[in-house]
C-alpha cells in the first residue's frame, strides 16, 4: 500500500533470495551472515539498479520520454542497466562516462560493462574525472532535444527520490522474508555511493517503524560527505512518500575507511573479500561496491563489532559483470 500509488514498471525478478553464507560464517567465526541476492535481479546480468529503474523509467514513460540520458563511470553498472532497460520499452539511451579511475587497461576501457553498453546501443561520451556530470547530461539533453528528441535525465546510480522508492520496496520485501523465517535482523550492510540504496533503505525502514541498522561501506565520499547526501535524499525520499520527519540522523551511518586511493581504485583487501566469497560461497562480488563492502563486513566482524548470535545481512548490489574490467587482478 505504501508504493501503489507510484507508477512503476517490471524490470526485475522479485522477491530476490536471502540465503544463509554458512561457510563463510564459519571461516569468520560468526556472526550469523546473510545475503540478499539483490545480483539476482535480472536485467542485464541484473544489480541494485533494476529496483530504481522500474520507479524511473516508468515516470520516463509517463512523460512521454523516448531517449534516456544518465551518468556513471566508465565501468559503470547503472548505466549498463538503464541501457538495457531503455530497449526493454524501446526507448534509446546516452551515457555520459566520467573517467574516474586512473590507470586503466584495455580490459577496463573495452570489457565487461563497457562492452555490455554497446551490445545495447548506448550512445557514449566521455568527460574528465571531476566533471559536472550532471551539467554534461543536461546539455547532451538539450542537443538531443534540439534533434526533436525527447530526454529523460536519470541521476547517478537513479539516486533521486523517485529512484530511491526501489529500496524503500526493498526493505518491506526483507522484512516480509525475515519474518518468514523468524529471523531478526541486527543490521544489514551493503556499499553505499551515490546514496539512493541506502537512503531508500533507511527510508523504507524508517515507514513502517522497523528498527534495522544499515550500514554503508562507503565507496567514494569520505564519511560526513555520504552520510549527509544519504540523510539528505532519506528525508525527501520520506517527503515524496508523505511521511516527512520520520528518519533520524543517527540512523544513518556510512563508514569510510575501506575507499582505498579513491572510487574503483583497488585495495588489497577488496581481492582478498572478493577470492574469499567466492571460494566458500561460490558467489562473485564486484569490485567497485560489494567487493570493497564486504572487506568492511570482513573487518567488523574480525574487530569485534558483532556478536556471533547475531543475524546480519549483506545486500549483494550485483555487477560482478566489472570483474572482466579487473581480470588482471584476479589472474594469477
Amino acid at each position: 500500500m505504501l508504493l501503489s500509488r507510484f507508477a512503476r514498471v517490471d524490470l526485475s525478478h522479485g522477491p530476490t533470495p536471502l540465503e544463509p553464507m554458512d561457510r563463510l560464517s564459519a571461516v569468520l567465526g560468526g556472526p550469523r551472515l546473510w545475503i540478499k541476492r539483490d545480483d539476482c535481479t535480472g536485467l542485464a546480468q541484473g544489480g541494485n539498479k533494476a529496483r530504481k529503474l522500474e520507479f524511473l523509467v516508468a515516470d520516463a514513460l509517463a512523460q512521454g520520454a523516448d531517449t534516456l540520458i544518465t551518468p556513471g563511470a566508465v565501468q559503470s553498472n547503472h548505466v549498463r542497466m538503464t541501457a538495457a532497460a531503455a530497449v526493454r520499452f524501446g526507448l534509446k539511451a546516452h551515457a555520459v562516462l566520467e573517467r574516474r579511475v586512473t590507470a586503466t587497461d584495455e580490459d577496463y576501457e573495452q570489457n565487461g560493462n563497457i562492452l555490455l553498453d554497446e551490445m545495447f546501443g548506448c550512445g557514449r561520451s566521455y568527460v574528465p574525472s571531476g566533471a559536472d556530470v550532471a551539467a554534461a547530461c543536461a546539455d547532451v539533453a538539450a542537443e538531443l532535444a534540439a534533434k526533436g528528441a525527447k530526454p529523460y535525465v536519470i541521476p547517478g546510480g537513479g539516486s533521486n527520490p523517485i529512484g530511491a522508492l526501489g529500496y524503500v520496496a526493498c526493505a518491506i520485501e526483507l522484512l516480509e522474508q525475515a519474518k518468514d523465517r523468524s529471523l531478526t535482523i541486527s543490521c544489514l550492510v551493503h556499499g553505499t555511493g551515490s546514496s539512493g540504496t541506502q537512503a531508500g533503505l533507511v527510508a523504507g525502514f524508517a515507514a513502517v517503524g522497523a528498527s534495522v541498522d544499515v550500514l554503508g561501506i562507503s565507496v567514494r565520499h569520505p564519511q560526513d560527505k555520504q552520510e549527509g547526501m544519504v540523510f539528505d535524499l532519506a528525508c525527501r525520499t520520506t517527503d515524496y512518500l508523505g511521511l516527512g520527519g520520520s528518519v533520524q540522523r543517527e540512523r544513518v551511518v556510512a563508514d569510510d575507511r575501506y575507499v582505498g586511493p579513491g572510487y574503483g581504485q583497488p585495495t588489497p583487501a577488496m581481492v582478498d573479500a572478493i577470492t574469499l566469497v567466492a571460494r566458500t560461497e561460490g558467489i562473485l562480488l564486484d569490485p567497485v561496491y560489494s567487493g570493497k563492502a564486504m572487506a568492511g563486513l570482513i573487518d567488523h566482524i574480525r574487530t569485534g563489532r558483532f556478536r556471533a548470535d547475531q543475524d546480519i545481512v549483506f545486500l549483494h548490489t550485483g555487477g560482478s559483470t566489472a570483474l572482466f574490467g579487473y581480470k588482471s587482478l584476479f589472474v594469477r
